[in-house]
């Protein structure tokens, strides 16, 4: 049913802002930009809803709405962020880019499947570019097997008190 992707969609504090870092920075072009004037729900909007596209064509979205408030923050890993495959060189590529622009940047981190490093994008949002390891696959296959059984016994975990 679920075919893949086509967009994941974040709030941005400035569309230029975000622009530079989405096509400046990580290179993804800008293939859609377009102004919503009314919501679905008939209130009067003034928003700018604007698509950033990787290879495989699905896309990062981002909606700079100025009438509608949200909190901006510095997210934390484990609450949001997203992660985007590339190669071990490109990997370590970008890492000496984001290190050059003094952005912030961690990593190289080892995760045993998979490198990642990190940065903050504008909005605060953590983006992670990731690179596969020789064995990804079968180590993905194999974690599949058992990751019911982990979530069930994380949910039994969680339900018993603490002594």
């Amino acid at each position: 049913m679920l075919k893949g992707l086509h967009h994941n969609a974040y709030r941005c504090r400035d569309s230029e802002e975000t622009r530079k870092f989405y096509t400046d920075f990580l290179g993804l072009p800008l293939v859609q930009a377009f102004q919503i004037h009314e919501t679905k729900s008939g209130r009067a909007t003034k928003t700018l809803h604007s698509f950033y596209q990787m290879d495989d064509g699905s896309c990062l979205a981002f909606f700079e709405a100025p009438d509608m408030p949200f909190q901006f923050k510095n997210q934390h890993d484990f609450d949001l962020h997203i992660a985007l495959e590339v190669s071990q060189q490109d990997l370590h590529t970008m890492f000496a880019k984001g290190k050059a622009a003094g952005m912030e940047t961690r990593g190289i981190s080892d995760h045993g499947f998979i490198d990642s490093i990190y940065f903050r994008d504008p909005n605060g949002y953590v983006v992670e570019l990731t690179a596969k390891r020789a064995g990804h696959d079968a180590y993905m296959q194999a974690a599949r097997a058992s990751a019911q059984q982990v979530l069930a016994q994380w949910q039994a975990e969680k339900a018993t008190p603490a002594a």
